[in-house]
This record gives structure tokens, C-alpha cells and sequence, in this order.
């Protein structure tokens, strides 16, 4: 195999950036088809997008994580499903790399295949000759409908009558799709849900998922690739603030764009930009926005710094990365909120962005795994000497 060489991060945000205009014209159908239009999807491919989380080995550019962050959140500035979607892609692939290397080879035949993915064991493997018979349900699964393969969590009994959480790597061919995502945000994803029923899956293709989560894998190929040596919780939490920096960004930019020429209903002002309301409104935001980015950019700087040497993650620097996270949603939302407070009744309209971004942002702040309250509190718990109660740190 031919390694690639990668393109440096500025051409990969310059790229991502160009994509912008494209990505906004296309989020008015991704909503309503409730799924990235294919144009869309082919932009991302041609521009390499897809494969900053893929090996060079097979074609990819092995980005660090700074780099993720910054192009996705790039992305989310034209349409925050395509930045989602391009996230949850960027973590299956990542996912991948940690499979053994035949898996790989199976799976990365095609360098700009597409790998969605879901964390939440909602299934059940059961251990058979030469792997294990899946059948359960994965909601929320992103992407999905436009992915080649599927990297999700199940439970496998183990020998004392317990269970143990597992990753499975699935060609989406072997599932069946229930289309139910009628949803208030990221309507564009396509976050369907997926089901499997007495789906075989060779050993080869199922990983314990604690030594995953704890940053183990068995491919002797990414043994020593950086991006590799990284935990699984702290990269997939540093990749999923990107979506909501961005959408932060995006409001502000959309906010800005209707501004000349408003005025402010019922009042004596002809132009809203002369309001002291409105100063207040765009300084509030812009920090709140700058706050955000510092949060995302810390924990991909520490996932970067960490990777190359290869040092033990502390319990600490894990919660850190939680509430990195939880930082940045909140704070993306809060921005956002308030721009969207000063755009006025005429912005409900759909043909304008700044309601489809406050109702993307919201969603995102509603997940699991980024809710602010829920970060805020695990780490809290860590730094006063409790133990965490999850296992995804």
C-alpha cells in the first residue's frame, strides 16, 4: 500500500471553508428529506474531508485533532447537520483503526468509505462458532443511510452469567433501516434507527469495549500512529464540540448578514444597529463564542499533546475533556440564543438560517453524551474525590 501524504491543516480549513456556501444552500433539502443531499455528501468526499481519520496506509490523512475540530466546526458554519454527520463519520472511521488490521483491510478497500456509528449498547451479541449472532435496535444512528458500514455497541454474555459491552463493525447492507427521524433539529443527519436481526458477526469484527474506552486496540499497524494512542472518550468528546463551535460561528455570521437596513418594530429605531441593545447583544455573544472555541481548542490540543508521547490519561484529564464539551455547547448555545433573540419575528420564516441553526443547537445540547449538565457534574464529582459514575470518561 502507498501511504499518503497528508494535506496540511490550513489546506483541509480552506477546503472545508470553500464548502461553505455549497453547505448552506443545501441545508433547506437536507431538512426536509431529513438526510445530507447527495451533492452535498460528494463535496465532502472530493474534498478529502473523509479521510482525515483514516490511515495513510488506505489512502487517509490521519489528522490530528485540532485539525478534525477545526474543519468540522468549519463545516457546521454552512450546515450543522453536514458538520454532525462529517463528525460521527470521523469517529467510526478513527473507530476502525482500532480493529484488527484484516478488518481494516475489509473495511478501508475503499479510502473514502463512509462509517456512521453508535456508542450506546443497545443490542445483544451472542457468542456462536467463529463470532456472535447480533439482534437489537441503534437509534439515533447518524448518517447511517448514506454509510457502508456500521461501528456499534452490544452486550455479550460472559461465562458468570454477566455481560460485557462490545464493539461490532457491520456492513449496513445486514441491517434494516426504520425511517423515524422526524425531528425539531438536525433534521439533516438522517439519525434513523437501525435494526439487526440475527445478524452474524465474525470474531474478527468484535472488540471488548473497556480496554476500547481505556485507549487498547488490536491493530499491530496503528501500533505506533499517534492518533491512535488517544482514549476513545477523549477523541470522540473533543470531535463532537465542533459541530456546536460552529453553529455558534454560523448564527453570529447570519445574524450580521440581516442586520444592515433592519430596524427595530415599534420602536423609534430605524436602524437596529444603532441600538445599545444590540451592542450589548453582538459583544455578549462574540465572548461567549470565544469561550466556546477555547474550550474545543484545549481538549484537541491535549488529545494532540498526549498522542505523540504516548502518556498515561489521568481520571482528571478525562472529566477535563467531559467538561471541555459541556463548555462548549453551553456556551454555543447561549450565543446562539442570544442572536437569535435580536433577529425579530421575521426570522422565524425557514428561509432564514438563524432558526434552523437555534434548533440545531439545541439538539445537540439534548444528546447524551454533550449535555452540559451532565459534563459539568461528572467532572465536578472527579475533582471532589468521587468516583465517576459512567464508564464513558
Amino acid at each position: 500500500m502507498e501511504t499518503t501524504q497528508a494535506p496540511p491543516r490550513e489546506e483541509l480549513v480552506r477546503r472545508a471553508s470553500e464548502l461553505v456556501p455549497l453547505l448552506q444552500r443545501n441545508a433547506a433539502w437536507g431538512e426536509e428529506n431529513r438526510r445530507l443531499a447527495d451533492e452535498t455528501v460528494e463535496a465532502l468526499t472530493d474534498a478529502g474531508i473523509l479521510k482525515m481519520r483514516v490511515p495513510t496506509r488506505y489512502g487517509g490523512y490521519e489528522s490530528d485533532m485540532r485539525t478534525v475540530v477545526e474543519v468540522v466546526s468549519e463545516l457546521a458554519r454552512g450546515d450543522g447537520s453536514a458538520s454532525w454527520t462529517a463528525a460521527v463519520w470521523a469517529i467510526s472511521a478513527w473507530m476502525v483503526g482500532l480493529f484488527p488490521d484484516e478488518v481494516q483491510d475489509e473495511i478501508f478497500a475503499d479510502p473514502d468509505v463512509r462509517v456512521s456509528g453508535i456508542l450506546s449498547p443497545s443490542a445483544l451479541a451472542v457468542p456462536t462458532d467463529g463470532g456472535v449472532v447480533v439482534n437489537g435496535a441503534w437509534k439515533f444512528n447518524s448518517g447511517s443511510q448514506q454509510s457502508q458500514w456500521n461501528t456499534n455497541a452490544a452486550v455479550r454474555p460472559t461465562p458468570d452469567g454477566g455481560f460485557e459491552p462490545v464493539m461490532i463493525a457491520v456492513p449496513l447492507s445486514d441491517l434494516t433501516v426504520v425511517d423515524d427521524w422526524h425531528t425539531a433539529g438536525l433534521r439533516g443527519t438522517g439519525s434513523v434507527t437501525t435494526v439487526a436481526k440475527d445478524v452474524f458477526v465474525p470474531e474478527a469484527r468484535v472488540l471488548p469495549m473497556v480496554p476500547v474506552l481505556m485507549g487498547q486496540h488490536r491493530s499491530v499497524a496503528n501500533a505506533d500512529s499517534p492518533i491512535y494512542r488517544a482514549p476513545f472518550m477523549p477523541t470522540a468528546c473533543a470531535t463532537v464540540s465542533a459541530p456546536a463551535l460552529g453553529l455558534a460561528k454560523a448564527a453570529k455570521e447570519a445574524f450580521f448578514e440581516r442586520l444592515p437596513g433592519r430596524k427595530i418594530t415599534y420602536t423609534n429605531y430605524e436602524n437596529q444597529s444603532e441600538a445599545p441593545i444590540t451592542h450589548l447583544q453582538v459583544a455578549e455573544a462574540t465572548i461567549k463564542i470565544d469561550e466556546a472555541q477555547f474550550h474545543a481548542y484545549r481538549a484537541a490540543d491535549l488529545v494532540d499533546t498526549k498522542g505523540p508521547t504516548g502518556e498515561p490519561w489521568t481520571l482528571e484529564e478525562r472529566a477535563r475533556i467531559r467538561l471541555d464539551l459541556g463548555a462548549v455547547c453551553q456556551r454555543a448555545k447561549e450565543a446562539v440564543d442570544i442572536l437569535n433573540t435580536a433577529s425579530g419575528g421575521s426570522s422565524i420564516y425557514t428561509s432564514v438560517p438563524i432558526q434552523r441553526i437555534e434548533r440545531d443547537i439545541q439538539t445537540i445540547n439534548l444528546h447524551a453524551i454533550l449535555h452540559p449538565n451532565t459534563n459539568l457534574e461528572l467532572y465536578g464529582r472527579v475533582v471532589c474525590g468521587l468516583e465517576p459514575n459512567t464508564v464513558y470518561i
